[in-house]
C-alpha cells in the first residue's frame, strides 16, 4: 500500500513538474487547419464514434452499475487532457487518459467520451476547437484508445502480468496520439524542403521531448488507478470483464 501510494505522489509529481504555469494549451487549435483536413479527419473519425455510440448503450443496458465507472473514465481523460504543455505551432503535448477507458471498456466507447471530453475543452477551456474536432478526435479518441487496447490485449494474450500490459498500453496510446497529430500536422502543412517526410520528422522530434516523460508518467498513474478499480470492481462490479482477477 505505502508502494502504491509512493508510486501515485511520483507520476502525479512528474506530471505536475512538466506543467506550465499558463494556461494556453490546447489540442489542434480552432481554425488551424485547413477546411479539407478538417473535414476528412471528421468524416474518418465519424464511424467510430458512430461505432461507440451502439457499445456505450449495450454496455449501459446490460450494466448499469457501469454508469459511474463510465463517468470516471471520461474524467479521467478530461483532467489528464487538460494538462497542457505548449509544443509546436498550433498544438501542444499532454496526458491524453484515453488508456484507461480503452483498457476497461474497449476502444470504441473510449471514442465517445474522448469526443465528449474534446467538446468540453473546446467550449469550456478554449482547447482545441469545434473546427478541429474531428482530427483532434481521431488522434486522441480514436488511435490512441485502439492502440492502448490492443496492446494490453496482446500482452494479456502472451501472459504478460497485468501491471505491465496497463503500463504499455496507456504509455503507447499516448504515445500513438502525438504520432497521429504529427502525421495531421505534417499532411496538412508539407516542408518546401522534403515534404510531408521532412515536416513529419520535425513534428515528431519536437513532440519526443515531451511526450516520452508523459506517457511514462501516465502509465505509471494509469497502473495505480486500474490497481484500485480492480480491487473495488471484484467487490462490486463483477462483470467488468477486462481486469483480471489475481493478475
Amino acid at each position: 500500500m505505502k508502494q502504491d501510494k509512493a508510486f501515485l505522489i511520483l507520476s502525479l509529481t512528474l506530471i505536475l513538474i512538466l506543467q506550465p504555469k499558463s494556461a494556453y494549451g490546447m489540442h489542434i487549435m480552432e481554425g488551424f487547419l485547413p477546411p479539407i483536413w478538417s473535414i476528412t479527419w471528421g468524416l474518418m473519425a465519424l464511424p467510430f464514434v458512430i461505432h461507440g455510440f451502439f457499445s456505450l448503450k449495450k454496455t449501459i443496458d446490460e450494466a448499469p452499475k457501469l454508469k459511474l465507472l463510465i463517468a470516471m473514465a471520461g474524467a479521467f481523460a478530461f483532467l489528464l487532457s487538460a494538462l497542457k504543455i505548449p509544443s509546436i505551432t498550433g498544438s501542444s503535448s499532454h496526458p491524453t487518459g484515453t488508456g484507461l477507458g480503452a483498457i476497461l471498456f474497449g476502444p470504441t466507447i473510449m471514442s465517445v467520451l474522448g469526443m465528449i471530453v474534446l467538446i468540453f475543452q473546446a467550449l469550456l477551456l478554449g482547447h482545441g476547437g469545434l473546427t478541429t474536432l474531428g482530427a483532434n478526435t481521431f488522434s486522441m479518441a480514436v488511435v490512441g484508445p485502439f492502440v492502448a487496447y490492443a496492446v494490453y490485449v496482446i500482452i494479456r494474450k502472451a501472459d504478460g502480468p497485468q501491471w505491465l500490459g496497463v503500463f504499455l498500453a496507456a504509455a503507447l496510446g499516448n504515445l500513438s496520439t502525438y504520432t497521429m497529430t504529427s502525421i495531421q500536422l505534417a499532411l496538412a502543412f508539407p516542408a518546401e524542403l522534403g515534404g510531408f517526410i521532412a515536416s513529419l520528422t520535425k513534428f515528431m522530434s519536437i513532440f519526443a521531448l515531451t511526450q516520452i516523460p508523459l506517457s511514462i508518467s501516465e502509465g505509471i498513474l494509469t497502473v495505480l488507478v486500474i490497481k484500485s478499480i480492480a480491487s473495488y470492481a471484484n467487490v462490486v462490479i463483477p462483470s467488468i470483464q477486462n481486469i483480471d482477477e489475481g493478475a
